[in-house]
């Protein structure tokens, strides 16, 4: 591990455990509040909560093939939405506990898996079809994704809910 692979991996912890926090404290009624995005996605809070759980292991493998210094280029927006779609069909249901043990776990192995990059490899760039080929690196990759990804809907979260 070292000192850069740490921070991430802290900051990975630390947006985890504050939406799990966040999601703790929410009522029944506040679980199923739909959440918009802009962009007419409007899934409830608690489907969002286990995306983003379910999201981790994803986010650190693409990472990962960014510091090996693959290109991964067939991951795009559309592929995103429909995998999106998919989970909030397949998920719709999700009770907070199930999706609070899944955020806990897949964070923790998230920051884990993290905390094994060397820093050669969080410097490593790779075209990443999200950044329009863009080589980016993996760092960029982990602050972009598993790591930003928590605060990201747990924001929308709070703006839904007046918070």
């Amino acid at each position: 591990m070292t000192r850069r692979s740490e921070r991430l991996a802290a900051r990975i912890e630390e947006g985890a455990t504050g939406l799990a926090s966040f999601a703790e404290g929410l009522s029944a009624a506040e679980w199923t509040l739909p959440v918009g995005n802009g962009q007419g996605d409007r899934r409830p809070i608690g489907v969002l909560v286990h995306h983003v759980a379910a999201l981790y292991p994803i986010e650190v493998d693409v990472a990962r093939a960014i510091a090996a210094g693959a290109a991964v280029m067939d991951l795009t927006w559309d592929a995103i939405a429909t995998m999106n779609a998919e989970h909030a069909r397949e998920h719709a249901d999700v009770t907070k506990e199930v999706a609070l043990e899944l955020l806990r776990r897949n964070g923790r192995d998230a920051a884990e898996a993290v905390r094994e990059f060397t820093d050669e490899e969080l410097d490593t760039a790779a075209p990443f079809s999200l950044s329009f080929g863009a080589p980016m690196t993996a760092q960029f990759v982990v602050e972009d994704h598993a790591m930003r990804h928590s605060w990201h809907h747990l924001a929308r979260m709070r703006l839904a809910l007046g918070r």
